[in-house]
């Protein structure tokens, strides 16, 4: 598996070597042991999750209150998404921008994010379904997010404003600015990364 860090501290992605043959195709897309060695850091797996989506459905920016916070791996075993990590860490030197990487079915890619960090996709295909793997239960309590569409952030979805579909709990998110001005970020120096 290549493991590589993303151009935001605390992300990386993850490519898994995969073995073709005339059975079909063969692959490892979280081997605990790599990660770690990879990113210095230990990842406690506590809950995994699984959603479904259709084109144009947008996912996020999400994120926890750190303490606890919560990383998550994601990985999409059908379909396409364009999957987006936001630097929402207060303080960080790279604050508000994002890096974008492309999670679907052919490459097998995974995408590794660090506690304290955005994370949001929009869904590519009709179908198209979405694993993660969690560091901590959910906890409506401690879940947070910004606007998926603030166009501060301008994060490169793309179909129109029109097109997208978002649930309205991710229509109604402050945006990136409101956030920080409410003290709803979490700070940079209580992160990993």
């Amino acid at each position: 598996m290549d493991i590589a860090p993303l151009p935001i501290a605390g992300a990386w992605s993850l490519t898994p070597k995969q073995y073709a043959d005339d059975r079909g195709t063969f692959l490892e897309w979280f081997r605990a042991d790599h990660l770690e060695a990879a990113t210095g850091r230990p990842f406690s797996i506590r809950q995994a999750n699984h959603s479904v989506s259709a084109r144009g459905v947008v996912r996020g920016v999400h994120f926890a209150d750190v303490p606890p916070g919560q990383a998550k791996l994601v990985y999409c075993p059908r379909g396409a998404v364009l999957d987006v990590v936001v630097d929402v860490r207060a303080g960080s030197p790279t604050y508000g921008e994002h890096a974008v990487i492309r999670l679907d079915d052919m490459d097998r890619r995974g995408v590794f994010i660090a506690e304290g960090l955005g994370h949001a996709f929009v869904s590519l295909a009709d179908d198209t379904s979405v694993t993660y793997l969690t560091s901590s239960t959910y906890d409506p309590a401690v879940e947070r997010g910004v606007s998926p569409v603030d166009p501060a952030l301008a994060l490169p979805w793309p179909f129109g404003a029109g097109e997208l579909i978002l649930s309205p709990k991710d229509r109604d998110a402050p945006t990136l600015a409101e956030a920080l001005a409410s003290g709803l970020l979490p700070a940079y120096d209580a992160c990993p990364h």
